[in-house]
């Protein structure tokens, strides 16, 4: 057996001079296979998918693959088609609903639950912590209305989401300059001290108000915990270096088109996970910008979505569809080629969720969702149906997908939301 080396040591040469040793692989610490960790990353489409393009009509493994499918043949085996999972009555208003897809519940309705309409990212990036630079990272390709929040805290606060390509290449790979440094610190300190006397004034009102209002109070000091946690979080990451890379943006990338600029948000995704600077991540796709985003279309993406079944509108709407399932699929085969210390890939220790909030943006709907898993370990392969019902009008909730997402992630959970448990038949390989 190769006994590990120190890297303080050193050899002695003639005279007693001393002389420090190249780096050896035997200097390298251990890699303990067990601390390889398991990531999420959701991608959320605005505006739902064609259901009949994308749902196949069989269930099980022998299922034939869909037009929104075909993309990701080389993959069959390493994602799992759901239907028949939604939010239900919790989650119903149309393009107003959509925030609800990480959630299982609408932020207006989330009053009294013990933690709001937490989503299922920011579940997990409360239990990664301070492990990583970033918790977790939410990302935007488009317009940051409401229906582009899909993460929100336990104090059912929309996160904010990043678009800039530029910010978020720098946020995980620019070097701190050292003469900022202590700019930075003070910053920070002038931060917390502007938070304590918040939470002092807040204390003295929290006792003079009614039962509703310390109700409210209570989810802002929730709001001013989390922002305590991040600004302890980045005086502890301030002196640690950020990776190296060898990925370069292109030049103006913030100014092209939404078809050149999406591979860049999956290019980055890869690469935070990869160098573990956060183990979560939620891309939200939204408006394709002006333009018509470089497609090949000639209406807007949301007039399309609204398509009343006419063929010249479903055709041109396929376009844009077809693209994101192609760019899922590069991403996916990003993630299949990074090789991990456990021996697997990085998308078997990335769980992969995969769709919208939106059922059928045509008629509104918030009913069976476009859902898929691909990664994280799981057996997959098949089309799995879980309406309670022969006439496909009762759904399983699909907050129970969320709970068996945050179980393998390595929680101890059995509820999330309005779930009802695990979701029956999702196993893990062995």
């Amino acid at each position: 057996m190769t006994r590990r080396l120190d890297r303080r040591t050193m050899l002695r040469g003639t005279g007693g001079a001393l002389l420090a040793l190249p780096y050896l692989e035997a200097m390298a610490a251990p890699t303990v296979v067990s601390e390889v960790p398991m990531r999420i990353a959701c991608i959320g489409l605005n505006f739902g998918l064609v259901p009949q393009l994308f749902f196949p009509e069989q269930t099980g493994k022998d299922y034939v693959l869909t037009d929104r499918l075909q993309p990701l043949k080389e993959f069959r085996d390493d994602f799992t088609v759901f239907s028949g999972l939604d939010h239900g009555v919790n989650a119903q208003g149309g393009h107003g609903g959509v925030h609800a897809y990480l959630s299982g519940v609408l932020s207006k309705n989330s009053s009294g639950m013990p933690e709001a309409n937490i989503s299922i990212d920011q579940k997990a990036a409360q239990f990664v912590g301070a492990k990583t630079r970033y918790p977790s990272l939410e990302l935007a390709s488009g317009k940051g209305d409401v229906n582009n929040m899909l993460s929100w805290s336990a104090s059912g606060v929309a996160i904010p989401r990043v678009g800039d390509v530029q910010v978020i290449y720098d946020s995980l790979f620019q070097r701190v300059d050292p003469s900022l440094r202590d700019r930075t610190l003070k910053e920070l300190a002038v931060r917390s001290s502007i938070l304590d006397l918040v939470k002092t004034d807040a204390d003295f009102l929290k006792r003079k108000v009614g039962a509703r209002d310390r109700q409210k109070l209570d989810r802002y000091f929730d709001t001013v915990r989390s922002v305590e946690k991040q600004l302890v979080q980045s005086r502890e990451w301030l002196d640690k270096p950020k990776p190296p890379t060898d990925y370069r943006l292109p030049a103006d990338a913030n100014t092209l088109d939404f078809v050149d600029r999406v591979p860049l948000y999956y290019d980055l995704m890869r690469l935070a996970l990869e160098t573990d600077s956060t183990r979560v991540i939620t891309l939200a796709l939204a408006d394709i910008g002006v333009n018509y985003g470089g497609f090949a279309i000639t209406r807007g993406y949301h007039q399309l979505t609204h398509h009343g079944k006419v063929p010249e509108y479903i055709t041109e709407l396929s376009i844009i569809e077809q693209f994101h399932m192609e760019q899922l699929a590069r991403f996916l085969k990003q993630l299949r080629s990074v090789e991990e210390p456990n021996g697997k890939t990085l998308l078997d220790n990335c769980m992969v969720l995969f769709g919208s909030g939106m059922g059928n943006a045509s008629s509104h709907s918030n009913k069976n969702l476009p859902l898929m898993l691909a990664g994280g370990g799981f057996r997959h392969g098949e089309h799995k149906s879980y309406f309670k019902d022969s006439a496909k009008k009762v759904a399983t909730p699909a907050a129970n997908l969320f709970v068996s997402m945050l179980q393998r992630f390595g929680m101890e959970i059995d509820q999330f939301g309005l779930s009802g448990g695990t979701l029956s038949g999702l196993e893990v390989q062995s």
